[in-house]
């Protein structure tokens, strides 16, 4: 793959971002079924602090957001690289910018869910540094939710 990547930050209330968030929502449908509205009302785009969007030679390929979780964390939402783009590499770029605008945000670590039915993103976060923890709020008791942490790397430069 040839193409140039640039990786941005970008309000999550963009028509760009919610472009992209609307087809992550249409794939989730298919895979959560009944489930979908108790994740749904977590997700939406006005209660994220930041987003950042991945363009592929200036088409919007992917996009991830976070919301402040306490002072020191915040929770990775809205992940999501097109199809097509999988397995390129891009998703990784993704999370590793958001990583570092977080971090720069004065985080210290970023949370997130996922869900058995996902089982390439709990293989994907957790070749990428995340480690399984207890289920935080709201998916303690929710069979389906997996929930992973990582440390951010102080380190990390932004690409």
């Amino acid at each position: 793959m040839n193409q140039k990547i640039t990786l941005k930050e970008i309000s999550p209330l963009s028509e760009e971002f919610n472009a992209l968030a609307e087809l992550l929502n249409a794939e989730l449908a298919v895979r959560d079924g009944e489930e979908t509205a108790f994740y749904s009302q977590f997700n939406g785009s006005h209660l994220l602090s930041g987003g950042v969007i991945a363009y592929m030679d200036e088409k919007a390929v992917g996009i991830a957001g976070f919301k402040e979780r306490s002072s020191d964390t915040a929770e990775l939402k809205r992940m999501y690289v097109l199809p097509e783009y999988r397995g390129s590499g891009l998703a990784k770029d993704v999370l590793h910018f958001i990583e570092q605008v977080v971090h720069e945000k004065g985080f210290q670590s970023l949370v997130l869910e996922t869900g058995l039915r996902q089982p390439e993103a709990i293989a994907f976060y957790t070749k990428n540094g995340y480690t399984s923890i207890e289920n935080f709020e709201p998916y303690v008791g929710v069979e389906n939710s997996r929930c992973f942490r990582k440390t951010l790397d102080i380190r990390q430069k932004r690409l």
